[in-house]
C-alpha cells in the first residue's frame, strides 16, 4: 500500500476520535502529505473549527509571515509539510481567560496520533511551535534556552532534527521583544538553511 494511502487511511481514523470527553471536535487536520518535515502545533484555537485547517486564524497568519520571509507562502508550506498537533481538538476556553491547556491525560491520549505520524511519514525535520509542543520533545524550562538552536535526536526511533519555534500568539510578546525577536530570526535562518525546507523553494 502507497504511503500517501496509509496516511489517508489514518486521517479516517483520526477524524472520528472521540476518546477525550472534554474536547471540543471536530478533530482539525491538516492536508494528508508524504513530507520530510513535520510541524507539531499545540491544539487548535476557536476558530479552526469551523475553517477546517490547522493555523487558520491570527496565530497562522504570524506564523505564516515568518515563513514567507524565509522563502515559503502558506500555500506551498501546506501543500509540502504535514501539520500536526499534540491535541486535535479545541481544548475549549479557560475562565481566567485564553485558551485552556490540555491536560496530562489529553496529550497522553492524542499522542497516540502523532506517534503513527512519525512512524508513517519517517520525518528528517520536526517544527513544534509553541512550550507546550516543544516540551513533548526537549526539557525546556525557559523559551530562551531552546528557540535558535537545532537539536539532532531520536524519537519513536526515527533520527530527526528539531528546530523549535515560539507560538505565534497574538497574546505572547516574546517573539516581538528582546532576546525572543533575535532568537526567532536564529532559529528561521537554520530553518531556511535545512535541506528539507530548501527542496520546497
Amino acid at each position: 500500500m502507497k504511503k500517501i494511502n496509509l496516511i489517508q487511511a489514518h486521517h479516517a481514523s483520526l477524524s472520528q476520535c472521540r476518546l477525550c470527553p472534554d474536547m471540543i471536535p471536530p478533530v482539525i487536520i491538516g492536508q494528508a502529505v508524504q513530507a520530510e518535515i513535520l510541524l507539531v502545533g499545540q491544539a487548535p484555537g476557536d476558530r479552526e473549527g469551523e475553517i477546517g485547517r490547522p493555523f487558520a486564524w491570527t496565530a497562522g497568519k504570524t506564523l505564516f509571515k515568518w515563513f514567507e520571509s524565509i522563502g515559503v507562502d502558506e500555500i506551498t508550506f501546506r501543500k509540502q509539510v504535514y501539520m500536526s498537533a499534540v491535541c486535535r481538538c479545541f481544548p475549549g476556553k479557560n475562565p481566567k481567560g485564553g485558551d485552556r491547556v490540555p491536560n496530562k491525560e489529553e496529550i497522553a491520549t492524542c499522542s497516540q496520533w502523532i506517534n503513527k505520524e512519525i512512524e508513517l511519514l519517517q520525518p528528517r525535520l520536526i517544527i513544534p511551535v509553541g512550550k507546550l509542543a516543544i516540551s513533548q520533545y526537549l526539557p525546556v524550562n525557559k523559551l530562551v534556552d531552546v528557540i535558535g538552536q537545532s537539536i539532532k535526536k531520536k524519537i519513536n526511533g526515527v533520527e530527526v532534527e528539531l528546530l523549535p519555534l515560539p507560538h505565534p500568539s497574538g497574546a505572547s510578546t516574546w517573539h516581538r521583544m528582546s532576546p525572543g525577536k533575535a532568537l526567532l530570526g536564529q532559529a528561521l535562518a537554520l530553518l531556511a538553511e535545512h535541506e528539507s525546507w530548501r527542496k520546497m523553494q
